[in-house]
């Protein structure tokens, strides 16, 4: 990393540039992973130290994956995680709070993973949760090689940029929720007009009212075991020939 990103002193400027760029990414306009991939190359460039970063999601079923990473190692070091069924990515990803893994620490809750990491160049992992909505948990992962003991202000930041992946994900199950609902009405919409249309010729076949033509509608459902709309749709299909 260049001495630019070693230290805070001198990267002030690229911090703010980086705030600014994040607080415009917008989720629908550009893809969930576009959004959180540059999340990631902006947190490895920002973060003193930081070698690989990953976004862990833990989906409603329980089962962790990595949904965008800066590069293999990061990959690497989830995997074992995910396949262990413990670690700092895990047990951040489900209790939203930050985690540190220090390496060289042999008191570490993760002594094992430490000793992967630690062989992987690895010198310290931190791993912050991801405020997501609903039944859906994400940590960031942070993979340095630097010396972090506790530094705060590097604590600090890596919260943030966590912070604006969580919206990312959190707008982007909103986007697909919405584009889920619009996409019911239309069909809804779409089965109604189908339906009227269906009435209307059953009406002028037999001079019966409105009502009567869906109570036919709605008994050759029930007999022929179909849905509502593919009857309707039989009938304007046949009457078109």
């Amino acid at each position: 990393m260049d001495s630019d990103a070693a230290g805070f002193g001198s990267d002030e400027a690229r911090w703010t540039d980086a705030l600014t760029e994040l607080s415009r990414m917008v989720v629908g306009s550009d893809s969930l992973d576009a959004v959180l991939g540059r999340v990631t190359e902006l947190a490895k460039q920002n973060l003193p130290g930081a070698e690989d970063v990953s976004i862990t999601v833990i989906e409603a079923n329980g089962k962790p994956r990595t949904v965008v990473f800066t590069g293999p190692l990061a990959v690497e070091l989830d995997e074992r995680q995910y396949c262990a069924g413990f670690g700092p990515c895990m047990d951040a990803a489900v209790t939203g709070q930050t985690l540190l893994l220090d390496a060289e620490d042999p008191q570490s809750a993760y002594a094992e993973f430490a000793q992967v990491t630690k062989r992987a160049g690895i010198r310290h992992v931190m791993s912050v949760g991801l405020p997501i909505k609903e039944r859906t948990a994400g940590g960031m992962n942070v993979y340095g090689t630097a010396d972090l003991g506790c530094d705060t202000a590097v604590i600090e930041r890596a919260e943030a940029f966590a912070g604006y992946a969580a919206v990312a994900v959190n707008n982007a199950a909103e986007y697909a929720r919405l584009v889920d609902h619009n996409t019911y009405l239309s069909v809804a919409m779409e089965t109604r007009a189908v339906i009227e249309q269906a009435k209307g010729i059953i009406m002028a076949r037999e001079r019966c009212t409105a009502d009567d033509a869906f109570e036919t509608l709605s008994r050759v459902s029930q007999t022929q075991h179909t849905k509502l709309r593919a009857v309707a749709q039989a009938i304007v299909d046949a009457t078109l020939k």
